[in-house]
């Protein structure tokens, strides 16, 4: 009996730091921690992610949308309504004598009708053309002889080709009124109209030179316009002569 109590005592002692041991090897889990606030500018930033998500939702809508081609077209009939204006009563009026006094020459009939025509394509072609063609030369030579002889001639060619596209246009207005047809309601006309009124801005340009260089430029393109405009110009004049 003694044996076996100590045996039993032995064994008790022996298991009881094992089972100590085993109630302390798991340690116990942590409390839990609260989260603690996010400063204000955090919270800022978090609050503007749904705009920023939004603005990008918004390109991407954008960006998907099919492209829209635009076309703009210019009708030259608003041009038209300056010729309606009132005004070819006043000129008739003012032209009538000049007229009778036309008709009592008894003239050729295709001199009165294609007088104008012909005497306002040899100032176009000439004057106008070759003065051009000296205009670009002042530009692109690289002869001084030349450039000078160009800047000397270049004015006064184009001048001369203003004053006598002026003066031709009484002639066509005459030539209108003696074939008993309206003046100012074609769109040759209107043409010549305009064309005059860029030729005396073009004019006025060359005094303006020194103090803004950048105008030679302006001049040359705004001369190559004219000149384009009269060819224009001209190709309505000759629709209109083949109209009557």
């Amino acid at each position: 009996m003694g044996a076996v109590s100590a045996a039993t005592m032995a064994s008790s002692l022996l298991l009881r730091p094992r089972a100590s041991l085993g109630r302390h090897a798991i340690p116990p889990p942590p409390p839990s921690r609260r989260a603690l606030p996010a400063p204000p500018r955090l919270q800022a930033t978090s609050q503007r992610k749904p705009a920023l998500s939004a603005s990008s939702e918004d390109g991407e809508r954008r960006r998907r949308r099919p492209a829209e081609t635009r076309l703009h077209s210019l009708a030259p009939y608003p041009l038209l309504l300056a010729a309606l204006l009132p005004g070819a009563e006043p000129v008739a009026a003012v032209f009538a004598p000049f007229v009778e006094l036309v008709k009592t020459f008894d003239l050729p009939g295709w001199l009165v009708h294609w007088g104008h025509p012909g005497n306002m394509a040899v100032v176009l072609f000439a004057m106008g053309g070759y003065g051009t063609y000296l205009g670009f030369r002042i530009k692109l030579s690289d002869d001084p002889e030349e450039k000078a002889k160009a800047k000397d001639l270049h004015p006064k060619l184009l001048a001369g080709m203003f004053f006598f596209f002026a003066l031709g246009a009484t002639g066509g207005v005459t030539a209108l009124l003696t074939s008993n047809k309206p003046i100012f309601e074609s769109p040759h006309a209107v043409t010549g109209v305009i064309g005059l009124a860029l030729l005396t801005i073009q004019s006025v340009l060359p005094t303006l030179f020194e103090g803004n260089p950048g105008l030679r430029t302006t001049h040359g393109l705004l001369g190559s316009g004219i000149m384009t405009l009269f060819l224009i110009h001209a190709a309505l004049g000759l629709q209109l002569g083949l109209s009557f």
